[in-house]
């Protein structure tokens, strides 16, 4: 006989149990009128209660429930339990588990009630979603910290759409506008600041990159307003495409020119001035161009010497447009190169940003490039210095190798980045492996240090460099790739040519990868010491 409509599952049904092993989710059962409570096997271990009788957390005064969740969980179970009430019981809150740590359980059940309309019974499900609460943390101080960014920086940001309305501005657009607060400049147009002689023309302006998908950068515009004031700006606009490639408008960065301009009337040579800053800020706007390209191409130097030349291979796959992940080859010298390999905090506009920085501040630490201490040191005081005028936390992990091929060597620094790998007939070593040879990730610490590490290289060895995208995609069961299994696979392929072998680990992490795809950008970067060609002697 089947059981009334408004019976739970019974715990025990075998489809019932397959269903919420694939979920991940366990089932309580609850009299109202009891003290006991019913939970599943998967519930007792999101609690972590071991043998001990585990809380019934539905019973006042709910001291398991976590202090800032008590209140609503009170009030979603009172409305359940009342008379008439919904059938529905959903609540998600920080449970306290055996450990003393709080896990984030999403709870939702079915009420069954008598014909007075008076709860007799709840039973549902209950599923550990601390890994989502704590995503979503991260992706909210991901936005404040871009916006703040975005806010701290010295031009006038904004987005509009295909009306030229604006829909996004940073606080150097409101405050350009005459507003308090980048909220009271959405929904308004050009005509609600300015005459007709300037909105009609950056109207049209848009109008033309939406239609053409062509920017328009570097363009000096006159700004009249209503009250007569006059004032110029140097500006380049974009199309705005959504993350599906459909058009959403337009989006741009102003800068004040004003006093530039006004002065540019009186004398020709501060007229070569504003030329001048024209240019830079028209190399600015192809290096953030060149910044969403990825630095997939690099180029690639001749280097020998010690008998030895060196072959590079390399491999940079971003899951985005806008990548953190970057390496660099330096060359030294005729016999010396540079390798670096970085990784910036996080994804998007935020870290590509902080890419131009580093690559910026590696120009002025070239001086140093030979030293991977003195470089890395360099380069963590100057990001240090930025990260404090703009009042964020960020940091960028790195390591740093210099090869030295006259000298038989290999001098390598690291910056809380994974330690390079380098291969060779007697087997794997792990470069800057001991906490002692490592230093704090870049731009955490001014004052950080990055010790030395000499290795001697040797023929047919094989140096590489990765990034944690690598290491770190996991399987259908959480299960990362791992340093170990990346060192096998590179031993395995030592006897083909780097290209190949390259190939092979990238496929073979691909086939450990759920969904045989990474989750977070991928660089790789090797390089093999090969002996060097013979020059035939001029008779």
């Amino acid at each position: 006989m089947s059981p009334p409509p408004d019976t739970p599952p019974d715990p025990s049904d075998p489809r019932l149990e397959l269903a919420l092993r694939a979920s991940n989710e366990g089932i309580w059962d609850w009299w109202t009128d009891r003290q006991e409570i019913y939970y599943s096997r998967r519930i007792l271990e999101f609690l972590e209660c071991g043998d001990r009788r585990p809380p019934n957390i539905f019973l006042p005064p709910h001291q398991s429930i976590h202090p800032d969740d008590q209140e609503s969980f009170a009030a979603r179970l009172r409305g359940a339990l009342s008379q008439g009430g919904p059938e529905i019981l959903g609540v998600d809150c920080r449970v306290r588990t055996g450990s003393g740590e709080w896990t984030w359980l999403r709870i939702r059940g079915t009420v069954v009630r008598d014909r007075r309309g008076e709860a007799r019974r709840i039973a549902g499900s209950m599923i550990d979603i601390s890994r989502r609460k704590k995503a979503e943390a991260q992706i909210e101080e991901e936005r404040h910290l871009l916006r703040e960014l975005i806010d701290h920086v010295p031009v006038q940001i904004y987005f509009k759409d295909v009306d030229s309305r604006f829909v996004l501005v940073n606080g150097k657009m409101a405050e350009w506008n005459g507003l308090g607060d980048p909220s009271e400049v959405v929904g308004k147009h050009d005509r609600d600041f300015f005459a007709a002689e300037h909105w009609e023309d950056a109207e049209a302006d848009e109008k033309a990159i939406m239609q053409n998908g062509e920017p328009i950068t570097g363009k000096l515009e006159h700004e009249l307003r209503e009250d007569g004031t006059e004032t110029w700006v140097l500006t380049s606009k974009f199309p705005w495409y959504g993350k599906k490639g459909n058009l959403r408008g337009t989006f741009g960065v102003s800068s004040d020119v004003t006093k530039l301009v006004l002065v540019e009337r009186q004398t020709a040579a501060l007229a070569r001035e504003l030329a001048e800053r024209n240019q830079a800020y028209e190399e600015e706007v192809h290096l953030a161009r060149e910044i969403q390209q990825a630095f997939a191409r690099p180029d690639v130097p001749d280097i020998s010497g010690g008998g030895l030349s060196l072959n590079f291979a390399s491999r940079y796959l971003p899951i985005s447009g806008l990548a953190g992940d970057f390496f660099e080859i330096v060359p030294l010298g005729p016999d010396r190169v540079g390798l670096l390999v970085c990784d910036v905090m996080g994804h998007g506009v935020r870290s590509a940003l902080v890419v131009s920085m580093l690559r910026g501040l590696m120009e002025k630490e070239r001086r140093n490039a030979a030293d991977p201490s003195k470089f890395l040191t360099g380069l963590n005081r100057g990001l240090s210095a930025i990260f404090e005028r703009a009042g964020i936390t960020m940091f960028a992990t790195a390591y740093y190798a210099v090869i030295d091929l006259g000298a038989g060597e290999l001098r390598c620094a690291c910056a809380g980045h994974p330690c390079a790998i380098l291969v060779g007939d007697k087997g794997i070593t792990n470069i800057s492996r001991e906490k002692k040879e490592r230093g704090p990730g870049l731009g955490l610490m001014a004052d950080a240090r990055f010790p030395s590490v000499t290795e001697t290289i040797r023929k047919g060895q094989r140096l590489l460099l990765f990034t944690d995208g690598i290491i770190e995609a996991e399987d259908e069961t959480g299960q990362a790739f791992m340093e170990h299994r990346l060192a096998e696979a590179a031993m395995e392929t030592r006897d083909v040519s780097l290209e190949e072998s390259l190939n092979h680990i990238v496929h073979t992490v691909l086939s450990h990868a759920e969904e045989n795809r990474f989750d977070d950008d991928v660089c790789l970067l090797a390089a093999e010491f090969v002996p060097a060609p013979v020059v035939a002697a001029k008779v």
